[in-house]
């Protein structure tokens, strides 16, 4: 049996694939959009059930394209059950996991387990990203066209990079075979070294060593002439700097098929965030000067940054709660994201369009997946945002098994009111 349609009524309507912004409703049929726009009301869709927006703006779901997970091996950091209902609470609707797990998703059996795991207790979609190296080892490249078959949408080592130039391009080549994106982490380990913090005056006055950004951008530039070598598909996960926009601008110029990304921590916070050794924003690259933000800020609004992640990675108390140098990189995000995303939205640095664009759209449109528009037979996969709603980010109450949020005590402006996937109610938002 099929649920009975669903009508979402006095709705907002914005779609950043096409630009669409007006009042009206939506009816969902068997888990797709089956109309959309003014004439859509209860009154017209008899028999329906009938969600009242009340004015808030319906959208599609977010896809966060980086994501680490717990499950399988790390099940008291976080599970596929947890994180969903983390990203449900979050309006992310698709979830790209990475994999670094334990194994390690480098074998097509582990990606069917994973995607059967998540078909039974994830309340979101769960697309794995296989490792592009055995055992993310940076050593011998992985089957890629087995793990394409088996479900895998993307290519990458997660949080490591593969320095060794002969294996990376091997795998480019063998991945434009199959047609396969292969997503990177741009940073150069043996310049990283020790280091935990932005290199300059701030790490100096804390005491700790820093992290330069030319171990990100010779990473990323070496990449780029591999990418013109081999004619593969390629995305840069998470850059921080703006001597890596110009590189990335520079390939696209040559027609390149390259996209680059940054996390919603390096848009939202910089370096001096961290005060006084605050470890939940110890991250992997690090947080950058205000000057180096503001260039990634303007970067998602003229569209050269094609994607904003949650770089969900949580980590427990005990690798957390330890000195600065010593304490594990990541924080959590899946909850976060979209508030304070909506930040830059509300101070007039990006525009709607282009964050939900930047978070949903163009996700979906470089990794492959259905999703991120309002057409019609698209996937009911669709936010309800109140865009003036007022919270304070409580960690305690987060979903997440983890709780090493950045944005701890921060008070936001916008919220996830109603979160749909295919066509089910899976989150609504209750004021406690």
């Amino acid at each position: 049996m099929t649920d009975a349609p669903l009508v979402l009524i006095n709705a907002r309507l914005f779609d950043p694939s096409d630009g669409r912004d007006e009042r009206g409703g939506l009816l969902i049929e068997n888990g797709v959009i089956a109309a959309i726009g003014p004439a859509v009301s209860a009154r017209s869709m008899h028999g329906a059930r009938v969600h009242d927006c009340q004015g808030n703006v319906l959208a599609p779901g977010l896809i966060d394209m980086r994501a680490f997970m717990g499950e399988p091996g790390a099940e008291h950091r976080e599970t596929l059950r947890t994180a969903s209902e983390a990203a449900a609470v979050g309006g992310v609707t698709t979830i790209i996991c990475m994999p670094d797990t334990t194994p390690a998703i480098d074998d097509p059996a582990v990606v069917d387990f994973l995607m059967r795991r998540a078909r039974d207790t994830s309340l979101v979609r769960v697309h794995p990203a296989a490792a592009l190296t055995k055992g993310l080892q940076g050593r011998e490249m992985t089957e890629i066209g087995l793990l394409r078959e088996a479900g895998a949408v993307a290519f990458t080592d997660g949080t490591r990079s593969v320095t060794d130039a002969q294996v990376f391009r091997r795998a480019l080549t063998y991945a434009a075979m199959f047609g396969a994106l292969v997503i990177h982490h741009v940073e150069d380990p043996c310049l990283v070294g020790d280091g935990v913090v932005n290199e300059g005056e701030f790490a100096s006055r804390l005491g700790l060593l820093g992290v330069p950004r030319e171990a990100e951008t010779l990473m990323l530039e070496r990449d780029m002439r591999l990418v013109r070598l081999t004619k593969g598909r390629y995305h840069a996960a998470v850059l921080t700097c703006r001597d890596s926009l110009d590189i990335l601008a520079k390939a696209k110029s040559e027609g390149l098929t390259v996209t680059g990304g940054t996390s919603i921590n390096h848009l939202a916070l910089n370096e001096n965030d961290i005060g006084d050794y605050r470890t939940f924003l110890k991250l992997a690259p690090p947080l950058r000067e205000e000057d180096e933000r503001r260039a990634m800020v303007e970067a998602v609004a003229d569209g050269l940054i094609d994607v904003i992640v949650s770089d969900h990675n949580p980590q427990d108390v005990e690798t957390k709660r330890q000195p600065f140098a010593e304490s594990a990189n990541g924080a959590v995000g899946l909850e976060t994201m979209l508030s304070a995303g909506l930040r830059l939205v509300h101070d007039g640095s990006i525009p709607l369009r282009r964050l939900l664009h930047a978070m949903s759209t163009r996700p979906a449109e470089i990794v492959g997946l259905p999703g991120g528009t309002l057409t019609l037979g698209a996937p009911a996969d669709l936010i309800e945002i109140d865009l003036e709603k007022p919270w304070v980010v409580d960690a305690a109450r987060l979903r997440s098994r983890a709780k090493n949020t950045p944005f701890d005590g921060a008070r936001m402006t916008g919220k996830v009111m109603t979160t749909i996937v295919a066509g089910k109610i899976v989150h609504q938002y209750r004021d406690v």
